[in-house]
């Protein structure tokens, strides 16, 4: 649990409700967690999911792990202190967007099971929904891909604390949905969650599939 260090200070309501804002904009808000091996497929389905999202008329929003590493968490690494705080922070942000009616996209390896159980539970406990999404694709397709070349540079000791490699991924045990990536394109993928925000009246019945 993270220390609150901050004195005399109180929380102020606003006087627009959550309610007002989801009505505003025609959608629930809610957090997509995509999480899984590096290369397993999150960022590009994220996106893929980002925009069809757009595209239907929903606001939408994606907070990428390599991204956010460039400002809001530029002074972290990958030891587990630091893993651990990279997820709380990006939680945090993603409550907020939620907490405004935006469809939060998060796509971050998010390898410890405790770190996204304490996000799903911050979100719980403010009644917004949490959706945990696992990008299942086996470690050797992973590392097939390897766009970047990580999974290389691990192998050869390059790269210390790699997930995966030297460092653990403990999968979800009861996830929300399970994507395997292997199997479809990111489109199917994008698709696939979007059924899933239907049939819990995230978002309103069937569209049209075709991606603009």
């Amino acid at each position: 649990m993270i220390e609150r260090k901050a004195t005399n200070i109180t929380r102020h309501e606003g006087h627009v409700s959550r309610a007002i804002r989801e009505t505003l904009l025609g959608q629930k808000g809610c957090t997509i967690w995509l999480t899984g091996l590096p290369s397993s497929g999150k960022s590009t389905t994220a996106f893929t999911l980002e925009h069809e999202l757009v595209q239907q008329g929903h606001l939408a929003y994606v907070l990428d792990g390599d991204n956010i590493r460039f400002g809001l968490n530029r002074n972290l690494g990958f030891s587990p202190n630091d893993r651990a705080e990279n997820i709380r922070r990006i939680g945090e942000v993603a409550l907020l967007f939620a907490d405004t009616g935006v469809i939060a996209i998060t796509s971050f390896i998010s390898p410890y099971r405790e770190d996204r159980d304490l996000v799903r539970e911050r979100h719980n406990d403010l009644g917004i929904p949490f959706i945990e999404v696992f990008v299942d694709t086996p470690l050797r397709v992973c590392e097939e891909r390897d766009p970047k070349g990580l999974f290389k540079k691990a192998r050869e000791g390059v790269i210390k604390d790699f997930t995966g490699i030297d460092a653990p991924y403990e999968k979800p045990v009861v996830p929300d949905l399970v994507l395997k990536t292997d199997h479809m394109t990111p489109e199917e993928t994008a698709f696939q969650i979007v059924d899933f925000l239907q049939s819990q009246a995230l978002l309103p019945g069937a569209v049209d599939r075709a991606l603009a």
